[in-house]
């Protein structure tokens, strides 16, 4: 059972609306779904979609065919109508759509009519739409009233109650007048709760987890929402939310908050993420544990602001002046997005680096389902405080060490003196020109740490056939699809896959030698979201593996199952 609704229209038509109860009705009855949105930088007008997929089972990626459109303008026909399967239907308003749109896969519903007949708002009619997409597979709607509850205010019981009209409707009305309903069964939904997160809210969720107590960010798409998930949760965990002025001040006031002894962040996208690249220097060389979510879109400069791209790999690597360690992660599912960031706190505060969450504005969207998560969250407070610091007779901010590590201390909160600078230092923090002790500072900071950062990070996850000749390597948000990718073709192929969620320091070879595994294989193809093959280069500059193939989509689009696919099966021939 895997079934695909696309529901297009123009922004300020109610389409996220729709898109976001029906993805959370799916959910909460039990079925697995994957959801993503493809939406233009305008607040009306345009053309938006918002895709849900339905399965039986776990489902990782978007294909490109639509069982069921719901078209809320005449040009979601146009543009959508050759993506129905065979046996798929168009569900659009009588009015909204016109006449020389006909064909047995059209079910034109007069959506306002029939909600102004029961007394309703024309407003109400989207509900009606609703209802009418849930009436395609005949399945209970009552826990429909406490979804449609959450997403609409004032959320007294008669709204709910005229929405439920609405929905019944549109419900009632599909079930009367289609005559191809045969073609829609969904299998029994299992009684299972599924959480519903994308890769937004999950990096918030790590977050939370990883013991953030100040986030302060200026709003950017594709970022925006980890910012709105924190703050609505912020009063619970006990979390100081800040909207800066400018990404300069953000970064800038998360240095500050750490440097005070809590654990922060700040969230942006690439030109929020130039801005902030000084800061990011700052917390080099005063070793001030941060951690910045950059969260992609195409550029350079505005670029395209609603869609995605991973192109600023190089940028995250390398942003800043000067040299001194940090680490990259770079998650491929919410479930890696929520781990992963509250690893990025551990290692910040553990080795006292900046610490930059990669993702983009498709995983940052897109709606996965889970049966729970089964990574534990550990949190170590790696700061001196109080009684443990009291006890030291003396203290030096950047006292020399072994592994480069140097106490942490809390100022204020004892006798020490807690002494930070911007220029080159001595281990107790104040200013030096003295070429011995830059050379004692950056070896220590930079040498001495990285082996054991380098230690930390996991080597890339595999999956697909044991012994594979064809090996799909991939970063972020590509996971999903290659996956599917490997799934289908696995069934005639000898393919796999690596997927890199932790890209620097760049993994070392054990406890798994994933050179070895691409080296002996037939076909090596790198799959990346951008025009230059970034990772690709990566890649070749850390292990000398040089890849047979590439696969470079820069559009401002995700791949697709069905696109990805075609350009493997190009390669392949």
């Amino acid at each position: 059972m895997d079934f695909t609704i696309r529901v297009g229209g123009e922004a300020g038509q109610g389409m996220l609306t729709i898109g976001s109860i029906l993805v959370k009705f799916f959910s909460r009855s039990g079925f697995h779904v994957f959801s993503h949105q493809d939406y233009m930088s305008r607040i009306r007008g345009g053309h938006n979609f918002y895709q849900i997929r339905i399965a039986d089972r776990p489902v990782t990626a978007s294909v490109d065919q639509v069982d069921i459109l719901v078209a809320l303008d005449e040009n979601t026909v146009t543009l959508h109508h050759n993506s129905l399967t065979d046996t798929g239907l168009v569900i659009c308003d009588n009015v909204t759509v016109q006449e020389f749109f006909a064909g047995d896969e059209f079910v034109k519903i007069p959506f306002v009519e029939i909600t102004e007949q029961r007394g309703l708002h024309r407003i109400m009619a989207n509900t009606a739409v609703i209802g009418a997409v849930l009436g395609v597979f005949d399945l209970d709607i009552s826990i429909l009233p406490e979804i449609i509850k959450s997403h609409i205010s004032p959320k007294d019981a008669e709204v709910i109650e005229s929405n439920m009209t609405a929905a019944h409707a549109g419900f009632a009305y599909m079930r009367e007048h289609c005559a191809f309903l045969d073609n829609f069964k969904l299998d029994p939904p299992r009684s299972q709760k599924l959480l519903l997160i994308n890769g937004n809210q999950a990096i918030g969720l790590g977050a939370l987890l990883g013991g953030c107590k100040f986030y302060a960010a200026y709003p950017m798409t594709p970022s925006t929402s980890i910012m709105a998930y924190i703050s609505s949760k912020a009063e619970q965990h006990g979390v100081l939310v800040e909207q800066a002025e400018d990404e300069i001040a953000a970064v800038n006031m998360i240095l500050g908050a750490s440097y005070a002894g809590v654990r922060a962040m700040t969230g942006t996208s690439g030109g929020g993420f130039a801005l902030m690249t000084e800061g990011l220097s700052l917390a080099g060389i005063t070793e001030t544990p941060i951690v910045i979510a950059e969260v992609q879109r195409p550029g350079p400069a505005r670029g395209l602001p609603t869609r995605t791209e991973q192109s600023d790999l190089f940028f995250a690597l390398h942003g800043g002046h000067g040299e001194f360690p940090r680490v990259l992660l770079t998650p491929g599912t919410p479930e890696q997005a929520v781990y992963l960031t509250c690893k990025a706190f551990d290692l910040a505060e553990k080795y006292q680096i900046p610490v930059i969450i990669q993702s983009d504005q498709y995983l940052a969207d897109s709606q996965w389902t889970y049966t729970g998560f089964n990574e534990e969250f550990p949190y170590e407070d790696y700061r001196l405080r109080q009684d443990r610091l009291q006890e030291l007779e003396s203290y030096r901010r950047y006292a020399d060490s072994e592994d480069g590590i140097s106490p942490l201390a809390v100022p204020g909160a004892s006798k020490h003196l807690v002494v930070v600078d911007s220029d080159e230092h001595d281990e107790e923090g104040h200013i030096i020109e003295d070429a011995q002790t830059r050379i004692k500072m950056v070896q220590k900071r930079l040498f001495k740490k990285l082996p054991s950062i380098t230690k930390e990070i996991a080597p890339p996850s595999f999956h697909g056939h044991r012994q594979p000749q064809i090996v799909l390597v991939g970063y972020g948000s590509t996971y999903g699809v290659m996956r599917e990718a490997v799934d289908h073709l696995g069934k005639t192929l000898e393919i796999g896959m690596l997927h890199f969620s932790e890209l620097y320091p760049f993994p070392l070879i054990e406890p798994f030698d994933y050179l070895a595994l691409l080296r002996q294989a037939t076909h090596t193809i790198c799959v990346e979201n951008n025009a230059s093959g970034q990772f690709a280069r990566l890649v070749r500059a850390e292990t000398g593996i040089e890849f047979s193939s590439s696969i470079n989509k820069y559009d401002g689009r995700p791949f697709s199952v069905n696109n990805l696919l075609e350009e493997i099966n190009g390669i392949l021939q």
